[in-house]
């Protein structure tokens, strides 16, 4: 039998009220699936466990990990709603009935799918909880994978890359879509996952041998300059990660500098660019690959200092220079901050969440209620709008606008503005506001005028330039990436046409 002291072992000083939650929808849960078996003939609670405890491990509430236990009662076990409102409350009754509305219908790539997905995000954009809860549920499916028939194996798999997997990305947690990634990897496509694994078994061996001999070199310089608070360790790319990486260099994996990354975890900011110093007043760093995420976030708000050096044993290493709370936060993404309640980690909180959300509407995102900054990302929220911008092609369109590789570009102000690659500067100015998009007349990238049709790269500063008078055309929506601003587009000119 499961045992719950391992969730509770988990979690962040829980009050004897949590214990007594999580032990009562451990029980509620054990009783209700008693005759339920999975494929592989084990018990069907043993998955609800794996879940709740998966939720736990990402420093979630009791209410979160209740859910778990209870997030397949209703659909699979036939327990009454009104009970679980009666026994649980009406918050764990909407994350359970939020978490199933996606598993009501199997992913086929049908309008069936796309409004199970459309009912799903509607669940999330009241609630991050309950994404974070069905990523946990997916993964120990995942992990079980082989026990189901091969006919589904692949339909679970290719959802899993195409769909979750880019939504823990969104939401900065690192420890779900890595684990996400590299198992449906193995399903989907199992030659090249084979092949990836064998060249990054050899690599690994090879970049360990110079990394140990380089972190004993760091340590005496570090100790040579005063600093004595920090701890040192390896980060390992991966699996589908690398082959994707491999695919843009050809399959060359020597021009793979952070298959392995020496990460300097230190107590406070000042620390992490005194040791950025010291490694390149040491070690020659290798020009553009010198990266502050600590100035500049991630769009899923991961800080971090990141160079590249050459060791002076003829081998070239990344390191990766951060705070304790920084490299939490680069595992748990947002969910290392949902916990938080109290007002002394509420601007905390904040401040992570206003680095993942999509800025569009920047004025009004500003003025919100904060404690709904920190529950819903913005960008989630928009999900919901995408059933008018997009119709049957709903799938399609949020696979490419919203969990395809991004871009960050910055206003004027400094402001991150998240969108999709392949973006232009109308995409921008849409994704500012309707009315910026529907009167751009110019605009410059980098201080320097350019065409309305340029695509962005990461980085760019992007100043738009309005005029009353101006106004869409047709020619817009060919260059434009997101279907929102397509969307905005053609009603401006379909109002325009009626008048």
């Amino acid at each position: 039998m499961k045992n719950i002291k391992e969730i509770i072992s988990l979690m962040r000083n829980p009050t004897q009220k949590d214990i007594d939650l999580i032990q009562k929808s451990y029980d509620f849960a054990l009783n209700a699936h008693k005759e339920h078996k999975r494929f592989s003939g084990e018990p069907y609670f043993n998955h609800l466990f794996a879940t709740a405890k998966n939720i736990a491990e990402l420093g979630m509430s009791a209410t979160a990990i209740s859910a778990g236990f209870l997030h397949d009662s209703i659909e699979d076990v036939g327990v009454d709603p009104e009970e679980i409102r009666k026994e649980f409350g009406e918050e764990i009754l909407f994350l359970v009935q939020g978490v199933a509305k996606l598993g009501q219908i199997k992913y086929k790539g049908t309008n069936r799918y796309n409004e199970s997905l459309r009912k799903f995000f509607g669940a999330m954009s009241k609630d991050i909880r309950v994404l974070i809860i069905k990523l946990c549920d997916r993964l120990n499916n995942m992990q079980t994978l082989e026990h189901v028939p091969k006919t589904k194996q692949l339909r679970i798999a290719k959802e899993t890359l195409e769909i979750f997997a880019p939504l823990a990305h969104r939401l900065g947690i690192k420890k779900l879509q890595r684990d996400l990634e590299d198992l449906a990897f193995t399903y989907i496509y199992p030659e090249k996952a084979e092949k990836t694994k064998n060249l990054l078994v050899k690599k690994k061996e090879e970049h360990e041998i110079h990394l140990d001999k380089f972190r004993e070199s760091i340590i005496k310089k570090l100790y040579k300059n005063g600093i004595t608070n920090f701890r040192i360790d390896y980060r390992v790319k991966g699996l589908y990660s690398l082959y994707k990486k491999l695919e843009r260099y050809e399959n060359n994996i020597d021009n793979i500098y952070d298959i392995s990354a020496l990460r300097i975890i230190v107590q406070d900011i000042t620390d992490c660019y005194r040791i950025l110093g010291i490694v390149h007043n040491s070690w020659k760093p290798l020009l553009g690959r010198i990266k502050d995420y600590i100035a500049s976030p991630k769009p899923n708000g991961y800080r971090s200092l990141h160079t590249t050096v050459f060791s002076g044993d003829g081998s070239i290493i990344e390191v990766q220079i951060r705070t304790e709370e920084m490299d939490k936060e680069s595992e748990y993404g947002i969910a290392s901050h949902l916990s938080y309640k109290s007002s002394a980690s509420h601007n905390k909180s904040l401040y992570l969440v206003k680095n993942i959300i999509s800025q569009k509407n920047i004025d009004d995102i500003r003025n919100k209620n904060s404690e709904e900054l920190i529950d819903i990302p913005i960008w989630i929220k928009e999900l919901v709008k995408y059933q008018e911008a997009t119709g049957n092609k709903f799938l399609e369109e949020i696979k490419k606008d919203i969990l395809e590789e991004r871009i960050f570009v910055f206003t004027p102000k400094g402001d991150v503005i998240d969108l999709p690659l392949g973006s232009s500067v109308i995409d921008f100015a849409y994704m500012i506001h309707t009315d910026v998009g529907n009167h751009i007349s110019g605009a410059k990238v980098n201080g320097k005028f350019v065409a309305l049709y340029t695509k962005l790269q990461n980085g760019d500063r992007v100043e738009i330039e309005t005029k009353k008078s101006a106004k869409p055309n047709k020619k817009w929506i060919e260059h434009c990436k997101t279907a929102l601003a397509k969307h905005q587009i053609k009603s401006a000119i379909s109002r325009e046409l009626k008048r």
